[in-house]
């Protein structure tokens, strides 16, 4: 009855107040914490579920703060991925592929998918596996906007025009 438990609920004759029997409110406290600990959960994990952008101008400057009269303290190129944060105004508090943290101006940015390289070194091929030939090899924190994927590949293409298959465990 109600939760499944037979006996769960039942009525005092010379009352209408309802009573649990113990097993039934022990279900009933596991589903309020377990709906609690769910609520608290994804308010927790708001913040990290990051929005991601990326750069869509051959270069942008990173700054130390939401305007342009705080300092540039590097810069990022095409289609470069960015985890947003947070935005005020304009602007927009990001991290990188490598935990580095600024603020882009956000006209700059767009919701193109794209990667960039994680690891020291790595293929790009003709097509999408280890069997196909290296077209060219880019360092890491190269990024590229990915035009397709097939399996464990991004068909990718660099700025410049470069294109070719990379293996999804090399990008972030």
């Amino acid at each position: 009855m109600g939760l499944g438990c037979r006996g769960a609920i039942r009525r005092q004759a010379s009352t209408s107040k309802t009573i649990f029997s113990p097993q039934a409110e022990r279900v009933m406290k596991y589903f309020f914490f377990s709906i609690l600990a769910i609520i608290l959960t994804l308010s927790v994990a708001g913040p990290v579920l990051a929005e991601r952008m990326s750069v869509n101008s051959a270069t942008a400057n990173v700054r130390s703060g939401p305007d342009t009269s705080n300092p540039v303290i590097w810069q990022v190129e095409k289609y470069h991925p960015l985890n947003i944060l947070q935005k005020k105004g304009d602007w927009c508090l990001f991290e990188d592929f490598e935990g580095d943290r600024g603020w882009i101006y956000k006209p700059l940015l767009t919701h193109t998918k794209t990667v960039i390289v994680k690891n020291d070194k790595c293929n790009v091929r003709s097509g999408p596996g280890t069997d196909h030939e290296i077209r060219f090899t880019v360092d890491k924190g190269v990024p590229f906007k990915v035009l397709g994927s097939k399996e464990d590949w991004y068909h990718v293409v660099h700025a410049d025009g470069d294109e070719g298959w990379i293996s999804r465990s090399l990008v972030w």
